[in-house]
């Protein structure tokens, strides 16, 4: 069974910020995540840029406490990252968030998707075409990590810069920097529920893309943003979520989510998973073998 009645459930935040050099992608995420949680020690980010986020930690200034905080160094390989991701989403429990601070040098970083490429096209009997197609599906499977990690995620682009020539107050030219397409795989912001943009000028943020109320907004973020929508993933039902290894229930070819739980509760006890539940039967026919033998 392919389709069920769709209900709106509640969902975790998957949100991506994206601008140039010094438009507040990393302090935006942080208010963001603290207003989400309420709680600097529920916030884990996983820091690319030399360590550069701890300079916001703990400051009374900016009104920022004590995060979690790790240092991934190059080679910036998406195994690398994962590790890092699946870690951050341990300690930070359900209810946290995990930022990724940046997500640029997965794509194009020493050890990234681009020399994974490459290194893949320089072996023997490859072409550019059939090493898309092997780092594609290594680009897939980080970005599928990223986003089925069970609490809130916000991750930061780097977007490629220039310069453009703009009158100022006094009327005199003078060279402004401006952002164009994010630095990582051509679409990946179609992946996240929600991008924002982040200007240079007066460190604004505007809707690229989104799927709340934000295709409006314009304005500097504050923890109150995330306060918001926090409210906001929190109405509706809460998914249905398989007992045996906490992951949200998804329909098989022939079972739909409601139906797998209730079959699922009737003949094990307990709201499984498809895997979980295949796996649980099969223990228990070894069982049955083994008292019979």
């Amino acid at each position: 069974m392919f389709f069920s009645e769709a209900t709106r459930e509640k969902a975790k935040l998957r949100l991506a910020l994206t601008g140039v050099s010094g438009s507040g992608k990393t302090l935006s995420a942080l208010y963001l995540a603290y207003g989400l949680t309420g709680d600097w020690s529920r916030v884990a980010l996983i820091d690319t840029e030399h360590g550069r986020a701890k300079f916001y930690a703990d400051r009374a200034d900016l009104s920022t406490g004590r995060f979690l905080h790790a240092v991934l160094s190059a080679p910036f390989t998406p195994d690398k990252y994962k590790q890092y991701v699946q870690e951050a989403a341990k300690l930070v429990g359900s209810d946290g968030v995990l930022i990724v601070d940046s997500f640029s040098h997965a794509w194009e970083g020493e050890g990234g998707v681009l020399d994974i490429k490459d290194g893949i096209a320089a072996r023997q009997g490859n072409n550019g075409y059939t090493a898309w197609s092997e780092a594609g599906r290594v680009q897939s499977d980080l970005v599928n990590t990223i986003l089925s990690a069970d609490c809130h995620t916000i991750v930061t682009l780097r977007a490629k810069t220039q310069y453009v020539l703009e009158e100022n107050d006094r009327g005199k030219m003078q060279p402004v920097k401006v952002g164009l397409a994010p630095i990582q795989r051509e679409n990946t912001e179609y992946e996240f529920d929600i991008v924002l943009w982040l200007d240079r000028a007066d460190h604004k943020a505007y809707a690229s893309k989104d799927t709340t109320f934000l295709d409006r907004y314009g304005a500097v973020i504050t923890p109150e943003l995330g306060q918001q929508l926090k409210a906001w993933l929190d109405e509706g039902e809460e998914p249905l979520r398989c007992e045996a290894c906490g992951r949200v229930l998804t329909p098989t070819k022939t079972k739909g989510v409601k139906e797998l739980a209730e079959g699922t509760r009737a003949q094990s006890g307990q709201v499984m998973c498809a895997k979980c539940f295949n796996a649980w039967f099969k223990e228990k026919g070894k069982a049955n073998d083994s008292c019979q033998s």
